[in-house]
């Protein structure tokens, strides 16, 4: 094919790209800040120009054709080369500057990550950060992200991570529940309470348990309560207004323990498999990163530095 005819068409190819990692046309134009009719020209004007189908619509998907699937197999490693190249150029700038995407959930956000960006962003004004709080467990490649902060237990093979802290999760009620309640001895006990939990999808809701001294019994107990919700700060909400037993992440009820208006529920025993036991910062493996994320994640690493939340 004329070279001519083909150097026209790379952006069209990168879009290709994007198209096959959103896996929809307006997730794809979201994500490169185009229209969706512009999105759906592009690669129209690039099946046509090489004369074969590459993208499979259907009412409720998108797809790419074999062809799609090789053209973008071929060209990924090139265009992921001009990224870096990008990237290394941006970093010769004396001011490090540039964007950076981050997600993490909505009480770890709010609590521990936002209240702590200020003087990242008085030493480094020329980085732009971009957090989307949200308890939904994004696909960092797919969604645009280049940063995921997460309290996790288990990090995917393909993920590099840094350890930020240490976290635990906490059994907790109010005084007033416990007065009007009784307090649980065994795990066991938790069968004849009200107990909030954290939405999950599937079976009916487990709470697993390990003995902190001894033998490490480990006991589970199925349980039940008015209320479930994904996201800590409302079942401390709940908790504060005596509707029941929580387990809840240390960071979301560290003032809440000093005041005294939430107090620990069944001490000998530690809650396992709730929460993750650390916070990270991931981000999906490659060869270069960025010199604004690596400047992003060792001040988050200082600033979580000996950190203790109760």
């Amino acid at each position: 094919m004329d070279i001519r005819k083909i150097e026209p068409l790379w952006s069209h190819i990168y879009w290709l790209g994007i198209l096959d990692d959103t896996g929809s046309y307006t997730a794809a134009a979201q994500r490169l800040g185009v229209s969706k009719a512009a999105m759906s020209q592009r690669i129209q004007e690039l099946e046509k120009a090489l004369g074969i189908m590459l993208v499979q619509r259907t009412t409720r998907s998108v797809r790419l054709t074999e062809a799609g699937q090789a053209m973008v197999a071929l060209t990924r490693p090139a265009f992921a080369e001009i990224e870096t190249g990008c990237e290394k150029i941006q970093e010769l700038a004396e001011q490090p500057k540039g964007v950076i995407r981050v997600t993490a959930p909505v009480a770890l956000a709010r609590q521990q990550i936002v209240p702590r960006l200020a003087d990242f962003m008085r030493i480094y004004p020329e980085i732009k950060i971009e957090i989307e709080l949200s308890d939904h467990i994004s696909t960092l490649a797919q969604e645009g992200f280049d940063l995921a902060i997460r309290h996790t237990s288990a990090v995917p093979e393909t993920y590099v991570a840094w350890v930020l802290c240490q976290t635990q999760t906490l059994l907790l009620a109010s005084p007033e529940y416990i007065q009007n309640h009784g307090m649980p001895s065994h795990p066991s006990d938790l069968k004849k309470h009200n107990c909030l939990t954290y939405l999950r999808s599937g079976s009916r809701p487990t709470w697993h348990f390990e003995r902190r001294k001894g033998v490490g019994e480990r006991v589970s107990v199925p349980v039940n309560g008015s209320f479930s919700a994904n996201n800590s700060e409302t079942l401390r909400e709940l908790l504060l207004a005596h509707q029941g037993i929580a387990a809840i992440p240390d960071f979301s009820v560290a003032a809440e323990l000093k005041k005294g208006t939430l107090v620990p529920v069944l001490s000998p025993w530690k809650p396992v498999s709730v929460f993750g036991e650390s916070i990270f910062a991931l981000r999906p493996y490659s060869p270069h990163v960025p010199n604004i994320i690596r400047l992003f994640v060792s001040y988050l690493k200082v600033a979580f530095e000996n950190e203790s939340f109760i």
